[in-house]
Parts: structure tokens; C-alpha cells; sequence
């Protein structure tokens, strides 16, 4: 089965908690905080396998969690990490966030790494709270909380050269007798239900061919099997356009030409202005060469002639290909804006409630949240203290914030006092 779009739910683990313990021993006084620091979550990481070539793996198992860190321990014992969870998907995927749909990563290469989901970061213990005015505190910081992420997936195979044409024109044919691929070969439409790719070696030269199935027409409007397929021919260096010359099934060759130029260009213009050969194949059932000869003038373009079953015009073919991909630019992965994720943990906002309240939200919050036991005088402090520092008290007065209104940080719920 093919599957080449695909939507997942990844969730990095959980950071563990910093431990909150003093340090206590026969015949020793006052031994001081031990609380050691929680262990990081786990990453979800997605690595390219090129010893796959569909999706299917992830129409039944779509959600992925790594392992959360375990709490620290006392005598400065520091939890363990989780393991971070590999996911291997085919080179040539396509990792988008669902919401926004902005592509994330290009698997391209056969060493592609994109790390999905960042494991959270460990608590600190008690220990790592210790000044010399605070000797012994009995707060600890919380392991950073991480968020279920929905990805989708999409497979775009990497090929040299795509074969395109109306189903039935040879093109799995030409493909199994140019390379080492084994492509279902039937005569009936829509034999071919997913890309073929091939090795081909022509020489001392060597490329990869896809047989790219479904084209019909209305294809890029989604009708037959074209618009699920029509992405495949979009990392290609090359078109090979097969048409069917016999009109053996009745159709007029020009007609289909027409048709699929047509369904490449509704598409993208990228993939229409692509360099492509036009091959006519099934020249071992003409006569002479005078429909030939009147296709090269209505398309306004010189073919080869083929005959995949018997391999006559493939060295044709393979010579002109080669030709042309020496000069043709070599293929690239996707170019991605990287963003900066470290604005997010130090960035806020101060928003206001419906009631009235004072809201601050942000990457900041939920890290000095993590940080606050409200019980506990010198966390209170603490936590007052990272306030003024960070500039969140004085947002709070530029935003209209007074006396006695009412602050929410998370799930914390204060008075402003100046």
C-alpha cells in the first residue's frame, strides 16, 4: 500500500523535577541543601530511511511521546534523561505544521536529521538555589512541561527524470527495461497505483527515473489519481513526456500531448516550464512514419521515437537524457527560514481579562512559574524578584495596572502591590 500524506501528534518528554533535600549525617550539623536537578525529557527526532519509500507506517501509529526525565534525588543525585524517540520516514518527506502549514523540514538527504520536539528541561534541585543570604531553601524548580505537536507529513519523491503520460502509453514498460525496477506492467489503466523509482545506467553515467502514474485530465483539480501524484514530479530535473502514437485506444496523440502540458501548467509553472523530451512510443505498430511526422508539426517539436517493449530508440533516449542532465542544475532541498526558538522562552505579554484582570503570558511565564512554591517565603521572594529583572512589573504599569488590580501568570493569582 502507498501512502504519501500523513498527519502525526509527537510529544517530547517531560523534564523531571529538581529535588527538594538537605544533607544529613551522623555527627553532621547544618550539612546544607542536596536536592540534585531533575533529568531532560526526551526529543523526538525524525531521521530519513532510504529503505523506504511510503508512508503507510503511519496510518495506524500516529502518535509519538519520547521519555520524560526522572526527579532528582538527594546528595546532588541528578535524575536521568529520557531517551529520545527516532522516527524514520523516506527521504523526500516533507515535515509541515498542520496549523499554519509552514514547512518545518526537508528530508532531503539520506542523512537528514530535524529534531520535532525539544525535550524539556530538567527542574533544579534545591541545591542550585542556594546563596549566601539563602542558605536553606525548600523550593525546588519543576521539570519544563512540553506540548503535543500535530504534523503532517508529506512524501515528494526525489527523482532525475519523471516519466508523465495518460495511463497505459508504456512508461512503467520504459522504466523496467532501462533500470532494475519490477513495476506492475498490465494492459489496463491505472496498473500503476503509486511512483515507480529506477537506477538507471546508461554508460558511465547513472540517474534516477520515476514512473509517475494517474496523469488524466482535470488531474490537477484532483480527478483520477493525478493530484495525489502530480507532487512527485515536483523535485525533478527533467519531464520525459510518453505518448501513446498507435491511438490503439482510439485517443488522438495530439489530444493527449495537449491534455497532460495542460495539467502540468494548471498545477505549477515551475513543473510546466521544467525541460522535457517527447517520446512517442508503440512505433512498432505503425505502418510508416507519417502520424510521426504529423505529431513533430502539431506539437511544433522534434520526438523520439520509441518502442519500450522491444528497447529499439532507448539508447536514443538515455543519450539525450544524459545530455541534458549535465547541464541542468543539480537538485535542492527546500529552502527553510529558520526561527528563532529562544525568543519564545524569554519573550511576554500583558493582556487584559474580560473582568478586568491583568494577564501575562509567554515563553518567560511558564519558565518562572515552574520556579514558584507560593507557600515558601524565599521562593515568593524569588520569584518577585525575577519579575522586577525581567521587566514584567514594569509592562504591568505601562499596560494601566494599579494597586490592588488583580495579576494571572499561568495558574498563579496575585494582588499588584508596588
Amino acid at each position: 500500500m502507498f501512502l504519501d500524506i500523513a498527519t502525526i501528534f509527537i510529544k517530547a518528554g517531560k523534564g523531571g523535577d529538581g529535588a527538594i533535600s538537605f544533607h544529613t549525617e551522623k555527627y553532621v550539623d547544618n550539612g546544607g541543601p542536596d536536592g540534585g536537578d531533575g533529568g531532560d525529557g526526551g526529543s523526538v527526532i525524525f531521521v530519513a530511511d532510504d529503505n523506504s519509500s511510503t508512508l503507510v507506517d503511519f496510518q495506524y501509529a500516529k502518535h509519538f511521546r519520547a521519555e520524560e526525565g526522572t526527579n532528582g534525588s538527594s546528595k546532588n543525585c541528578r535524575g536521568k534523561n529520557g531517551k529520545d524517540l527516532i522516527i524514520k520516514v523516506p527521504r523526500g518527506t516533507l515535515i509541515k505544521d498542520k496549523e499554519t502549514g509552514r514547512i518545518l523540514a526537508d528530508m532531503f538527504y539520506a542523512d537528514s536529521k530535524y529534531v520535532g520536539a525539544q525535550g524539556g528541561k530538567g527542574g533544579k534541585g534545591n541545591a542550585r538555589f542556594a546563596t549566601p543570604t539563602r542558605k536553606a531553601p525548600r523550593f525546588s524548580q519543576k521539570g519544563e512541561i512540553t506540548q503535543e505537536i500535530t504534523l503532517t507529513l508529506e512524501l515528494k519523491t526525489i527523482a532525475d527524470v519523471g516519466l508523465v503520460g495518460f495511463p497505459n502509453v508504456g512508461k512503467s514498460t520504459l522504466l523496467s527495461v532501462v533500470s532494475a525496477a519490477k513495476p506492475k506492467i498490465a494492459n489496463y489503466h491505472f496498473t500503476t497505483l503509486s511512483p515507480n523509482l529506477g537506477v538507471v545506467k546508461h554508460y558511465d553515467d547513472s540517474f534516477v527515473m520515476a514512473d509517475i502514474p494517474g496523469l488524466i485530465e482535470g488531474a490537477s483539480d484532483g480527478a483520477g489519481l493525478g493530484h495525489a501524484f502530480l507532487r512527485h514530479v515536483e523535485r525533478v530535473r527533467l519531464i520525459v513526456h510518453i505518448v501513446d502514437i498507435s491511438g490503439i485506444e482510439g485517443r488522438d496523440p495530439v489530444e493527449d500531448y495537449n491534455i497532460i502540458q495542460t495539467e502540468l501548467k494548471n498545477y505549477s509553472e515551475m513543473l510546466y516550464n521544467l525541460p522535457q523530451i517527447v517520446c512517442v512510443n508503440k512505433c512498432d505498430m505503425l505502418e510508416d512514419d507519417s502520424a510521426i511526422k504529423d505529431f513533430e508539426k502539431a506539437i511544433g517539436k522534434k520526438v523520439i521515437k520509441l518502442s519500450a517493449i522491444t528497447k529499439k530508440g532507448t539508447d536514443e533516449l538515455l543519450d539525450r537524457i544524459v545530455e541534458e542532465l549535465k547541464v541542468l542544475p543539480k537538485q535542492e532541498p527546500i529552502h527553510i527560514e529558520a526561527v528563532d526558538d529562544t525568543k519564545d522562552r524569554t519573550s511576554f505579554e500583558v493582556m487584559r481579562d474580560s473582568d478586568g484582570a491583568f494577564e501575562v503570558v509567554g515563553g518567560l511565564v511558564d519558565n518562572l512559574v515552574r520556579n514558584v512554591v507560593l507557600s515558601d517565603f524565599e521562593s515568593n521572594r524569588y520569584f518577585q524578584k525575577m519579575l522586577v529583572e525581567r521587566g514584567v512589573i514594569k509592562a504591568l504599569k505601562e499596560s494601566g495596572c494599579e494597586e490592588g488590580d488583580i495579576v494571572r501568570m499561568s495558574d498563579i493569582e496575585f494582588e499588584f502591590v508596588e
